[in-house]
């Protein structure tokens, strides 16, 4: 059977807070397990569902890595190659390795040794996938939570960065900290 690499990424569109990527690889008694607990897009789950299902994954003993890509590094490189970079650390990071990748998306990973298949809404589609998808959105969203006691003026517990309303009044009463996105706010900002 081939091992399947599931990949996905949380925080492409927040203003604030690191883009966080996951490479995941199940087997089929823990796909199985999985998606008998309601395994899916992390968009589509509670965070007290996606909490649930990041523990399960930890106590079946998932196969998974993670990489997160700092706010800097994503004004230096840019959102997509600051993704992509991270995506493919995590791809070469997994033991055992990948034979076969799933990208969630329309880009495959540049310069993987390792076949792979970009495609759209595999979270939605590809059991490892989905479960790459809720590791990099519990991970993001505790960093988020984390951060939020740092600069608790912003509101991040709430919005994890996201560019609702409300961060965006606090971003122009109190302009960007360390964690914001320069890049990313400078049409808010001007």
């Amino acid at each position: 059977m081939t091992r399947i690499a599931g990949v996905d990424e949380a925080g492409r569109g927040p203003l604030a807070g690191p883009v966080v990527t996951a490479a995941v690889i199940l087997t089929p008694v823990q796909r199985k397990v999985l998606v008998g607990l309601g395994l899916d897009d992390s968009k589509r789950l509670s965070p007290k569902r996606r909490e649930a299902l990041f523990s399960t994954m930890q106590e079946l003993g998932v196969c998974w890595k993670a990489q997160a890509v700092s706010p800097a590094r994503i004004d230096e490189m840019n959102i997509l190659n600051a993704t992509l970079w991270a995506m493919k650390a995590c791809v070469l990071g997994l033991v055992p390795k990948a034979e076969l990748v799933v990208v969630d998306g329309n880009r495959p990973i540049p310069g993987l040794p390792v076949r792979q298949k970009a495609i759209p809404r595999a979270d939605q589609l590809v059991p490892a996938v989905s479960a790459a998808s809720v590791i990099a959105k519990v991970l993001r969203d505790r960093v988020m939570a984390k951060l939020a006691c740092r600069f608790p003026q912003y509101g991040f517990e709430i919005h994890k960065g996201y560019p609702t309303a409300a961060h965006r009044e606090a971003l122009k009463e109190y302009g960007p900290c360390e964690i914001h996105r320069i890049s990313f706010c400078r049409k808010i900002l001007s």
